[in-house]
C-alpha cells in the first residue's frame, strides 16, 4: 500500500513538473511548481524522513513559491 501511495505521488510530481515547463502562463507555471516541491515533502514523509519533508516544504514549497509569486507580481508577468 504504501508503495502504490509512493508512486501515485510520484506520478504527481512528474505531472506537476511537466506543467510547470508546459504551460504558457506564468502563473500557472509558478503554482504548478509550488505543487510539485509540496508534493515532494509528502513524498519525503512517506519514506520516513520528517526532517527533510519540514525542510522542502517550508523553502521548497513555501518560500521558493512566494519569492516566485512576488515576482511576477512586481514584474507584471503575470498579466500578459
Amino acid at each position: 500500500m504504501l508503495s502504490l501511495l509512493t508512486i501515485l505521488v510520484s506520478l504527481g510530481i512528474l505531472v506537476s513538473g511537466v506543467l510547470a515547463v508546459a504551460l504558457r502562463n506564468v502563473l500557472a507555471a509558478a503554482v504548478s511548481a509550488g505543487l510539485a516541491s509540496l508534493s515532494a515533502s509528502v513524498i519525503y514523509i512517506l519514506l520516513a524522513a520528517p526532517d527533510v519533508a519540514m525542510a522542502e516544504a517550508a523553502i521548497g514549497s513555501g518560500l521558493a513559491t512566494f519569492i516566485l509569486l512576488y515576482t511576477i507580481h512586481k514584474t507584471g508577468a503575470g498579466k500578459a
